[in-house]
């Protein structure tokens, strides 16, 4: 294998590395006109969940093989949790890739739903519903604070194989949070990390 054909292999590989093995979620962030202006929809999740109860969300969830893409997945999810059909979903876009954690990618789509469509939330899952409307949200700078992590030294990972063991200097891993608070809510998390990217593509890609 000569240098040209190695370079025609790797040429413009757009792939992230991981993405293959990875879980995989999908997320619709859902606009409703309301108030002669474009809201967005969000979800406060079930108190009797047992991952993150009473945290705000997007509507969304685990891809599965019924599914034929992300899509389909971020379609089905909305509709199960919030009541409608499939034909009062919209979508608009995709907005990336989230990389949540290294083994966690959710892929974040924006569609426009039905107003003519009456929401019936699955109480197992969706406590309330409640819209933010987007001019307002445009306008918003979020707060930002700081977690760090560190390794687990007692894990069973093999220091041994590695020359500086377990005094390997690992780099300390920092994750930096954005919040909102709107009338009395608090979103937070990955739900925030995709509306500010939402909102900085809505205030920095103007078009005619």
């Amino acid at each position: 294998m000569d240098i040209e054909s190695i370079a025609r292999r790797i040429e413009n590989d757009e792939s992230i590395i991981g993405e293959e093995t990875a879980k995989k979620s999908a997320v619709l962030l859902p606009l409703i006109f309301k108030d002669k202006t474009w809201q967005i929809l969000l979800e406060v999740r079930a108190e009797q969940l047992k991952r993150q109860p009473g945290d705000i969300c997007f509507p969304g969830g685990r891809s599965e093989k019924i599914d034929g893409s992300m899509r389909a997945t971020a379609i089905r999810e909305t509709c199960e949790e919030l009541g409608i059909r499939k034909e009062a979903v919209t979508v608009i876009g995709q907005m990336g890739t989230c990389i949540a954690t290294a083994d966690l990618f959710i892929y974040p789509f924006v569609g426009r739903l039905d107003t003519s469509e009456t929401l019936h939330p699955n109480k197992s899952e969706v406590q309330e519903t409640f819209t933010i409307p987007l001019p307002w949200l445009m306008k918003q700078v979020p707060e930002k604070h700081t977690l760090s992590f560190s390794v687990d030294k007692k894990s069973d990972f093999p220091f041994e194989r590695i020359v500086a063991g377990h005094h390997y200097a690992f780099r300390s891993l920092e994750i930096t949070e954005p919040f909102y608070e709107y009338e009395g809510k608090t979103i937070w998390g990955l739900t925030a990390r995709m509306l500010e990217h939402f909102v900085f593509l809505m205030n920095h890609r103007m078009f005619d």
